[in-house]
């Protein structure tokens, strides 16, 4: 436990600027152009480099999260959800997001997150005018890697 501790420690010190969207990054379903990978210890991180961007990510973070606390069974949110279910909002939310944007996109990719927020944004007039409605169907919707089951 102390070890985790300082590498928490380490790793706060290290980035700054933690990724409001690190764990759709670290699944490999969503990329952004203002991520930049780092690694400590034998972890990857991601760190942002635009403020603006992070700013704009923290509030749609928020969002994304509080728009879809009755569909994830939850009734209050204080930070981070557990573990499986951050990811469902944050790639399952990207996703919906991406897909209500640009439905001329097939791919299950986001490519650019701060591109998709800052689209988003310049359709729907702010971050609170999104349709969550239709985003949330694809956070319920969005599965995550199964674990392999194991063999008997």
């Amino acid at each position: 436990m102390v070890e985790e501790d300082q590498y928490r420690n380490t790793y706060r010190n290290v980035n700054e600027r933690r990724c409001v969207f690190e764990k759709a990054i670290l699944s490999r379903r969503c990329d952004c152009m203002c991520a930049t990978r780092f690694y400590l210890a034998d972890r990857e991180g991601i760190a942002c480099d635009a403020s603006s961007a992070h700013n704009r990510c923290g509030h749609l973070i928020r969002l994304l999260r509080e728009n879809a606390k009755f569909a994830l069974k939850v009734t209050a949110i204080e930070g981070e959800l557990p573990h499986a279910k951050e990811i469902k909002v944050q790639n399952g939310g990207l996703l919906g997001l991406q897909h209500l944007l640009r439905p001329d996109l097939t791919a299950e990719n986001v490519i650019d997150v701060s591109g998709l927020a800052t689209l988003g944004e310049r359709t729907f007039g702010s971050l609170e005018k999104f349709p969550y409605r239709e985003i949330v169907k694809s956070i319920v919707a969005f599965e995550g890697r199964r674990r392999p089951r194991s063999r008997r």
